[in-house]
């Protein structure tokens, strides 16, 4: 198994460290600090993150320096803006936080958007606005753009217009040997492809150009159920997503919402079910399309309207405050009755289920389509996304998670390798291997032996230990052959 060069330091050993810190970065944050705690506190507060110290990037420069740092003192390096996707295990690492990069360049002539790594959606869909422009951000616009990004992007627009990162046109990277490059199809393109699709682990981008659309308005929005007609309504949304054109992308949730002051009164304290629905069409066809979703039932909600374009974000209504999460995901090949029976046991009425969310994602359309340049997302071939999402803290979070683990379970004879990489986001070899295939990692193996040959960007040792050992294959293959010989 491949072996990393970084190490968790002892206390001693990190006051060079520090040292080096201080006349190298302009502003780091340590132990013991508001800034610091500040900076390591992840959107999903269940995580713990604790790294040796924070370097709060204010430019490109910045993070070369922390990079080269971390890299002669042995340590892993992570990177967190927004604090979405963030994991725990940071013990003995520096962290990286480049929200300060905030760079936000709209180019309406060339429909190229350059955005800093610190940027959120919701700056870029504003930004874009008063151009017409759309950018092909998420269903929670608060997310910040290069995490989103670099793990592929599968938005509300994602059968339409495919993923997120198959608009990259450019990346400024610091990769894990401490150099400033630019990565595009033909500048680095080894590069490129594992920044689309392999989230951090080929090195830590500073700034992403994107390539945006001329939508100004959509014909978008949910319709909220009661939860006594969830089967009536997700049986009719089972066989109505699988004729819908590729103008149309959607999802459906049921939803046990708290009754907190930012819950709509109708949704909250009850079993809900929300069909979400997108149409880049004309309003009068969108309404005739989703038509037989609405004459399921009687709506408690109904938000489908046309709307701009920057308010993506109703659609979905994702929570935009810190909160405790536990995150469980699973990608199907087919949605048949049988599964759908299957997930309105365990999440029905009249269920036990633990879950604040369990939600299916419509994909195919266009991202079955392969992008302009292949890059590292895997899991075109799905032809849904399940998540589940329930409360992340005591006392119940232990039994939230055995109830989404036999949820996901239970969907076993539909579902199909690989995940989603914003999904459900962890760490270490069982999760890569579940999230990519062998071929995919092995050349994500072999772009971070290039760019990152002393593993100090976090997860590449993790990722070249899922490669089998070269030197030991060649030892056992050089006994085999000499005991053939033998034999003969």
């Amino acid at each position: 198994m491949s072996q990393s060069t970084t190490h968790r330091p002892e206390h001693d050993e990190l006051q060079p460290v520090l040292a080096h810190l201080a006349r190298t970065t302009r502003t780091h944050h340590l132990p013991g600090t508001p800034e610091y705690d500040a900076a390591v506190s992840p959107w999903n507060v269940a995580v713990v993150q604790r790294p040796v110290a924070v370097v709060a990037a204010e430019s490109p420069r910045d993070v070369v320096a922390a990079v080269r740092l971390a890299r002669r003192h042995r340590l892993a390096v992570a990177v967190q803006a927004t604090g979405h996707g963030a994991t725990s295990g940071l013990q003995g690492t520096l962290l990286v936080s480049t929200r300060a990069l905030q760079d936000l360049h709209v180019d309406p002539a060339t429909r190229v958007v350059r955005v800093g790594a610190g940027v959120r959606w919701d700056r870029v869909l504003d930004a874009c606005a008063p151009h017409g422009l759309a950018p092909l951000a998420g269903s929670a616009p608060h997310v910040g753009v290069v995490g989103y990004t670099t793990g592929g992007g599968v938005g509300p627009l994602a059968r339409t217009h495919g993923l997120a990162s198959d608009r990259v046109r450019a990346f400024d990277v610091v990769t894990g040997d401490g150099e400033l490059r630019r990565a595009t199809a033909t500048e680095n393109p080894e590069l490129f492809w594992a920044l689309r699709g392999g989230k951090g682990l080929a090195g830590i981008v500073t700034a992403v150009e994107l390539e945006v659309l001329p939508i100004a308005e959509l014909y978008a929005g949910a319709v909220y159920f009661d939860g006594d007609d969830a089967p009536d309504v997700l049986r009719r949304w089972a066989t109505w997503a699988e004729r819908l054109p590729r103008e149309a992308t959607t999802s459906v949730a049921l939803l046990r919402l708290p009754p907190l002051p930012s819950v709509p009164p109708p949704l909250a304290g009850r079993l809900t079910i929300a069909v979400r629905f997108a149409w880049t069409g004309s309003a009068a066809r969108g309404a005739e399309v989703l038509a037989p979703v609405r004459a399921v039932a009687e709506p408690l909600v109904d938000t489908v309207t046309t709307m701009p374009y920057a308010a993506l974000g109703a659609i979905h209504a994702d929570p935009v405050d810190p909160m405790p999460v536990h995150e469980e995901h699973a990608l199907l090949g087919a949605l048949p009755r049988p599964a759908v029976e299957e997930l309105l046991r365990l999440a029905g009425p009249g269920a036990a289920c633990q879950q604040v969310v369990v939600e299916l994602r419509q994909l195919g359309g266009a991202l079955r389509l392969p992008g302009p340049v292949p890059s590292a997302y895997d899991a075109r071939g799905a032809a849904y996304s399940l998540m589940a999402i329930g409360l992340g803290a005591p006392p119940v979070v232990e039994q939230v998670r055995r109830d989404a683990e036999e949820l996901v379970a239970a969907l076993g004879p539909w579902t199909v390798a690989g995940r989603l990489p914003n999904f459900a986001p962890r760490t270490g070899t069982a999760w890569l291997r579940a999230t990519y295939s062998a071929p995919t990692l092995r050349r994500l193996a072999r772009v971070s032996r290039t760019y990152d040959p002393g593993s100090v960007i976090l997860g590449s040792a993790d990722l070249r230990a899922t490669q089998p050992h070269r030197a030991g294959a060649s030892t056992l293959l050089r006994s085999l052959q000499a005991l053939t010989s033998a034999r003969r």
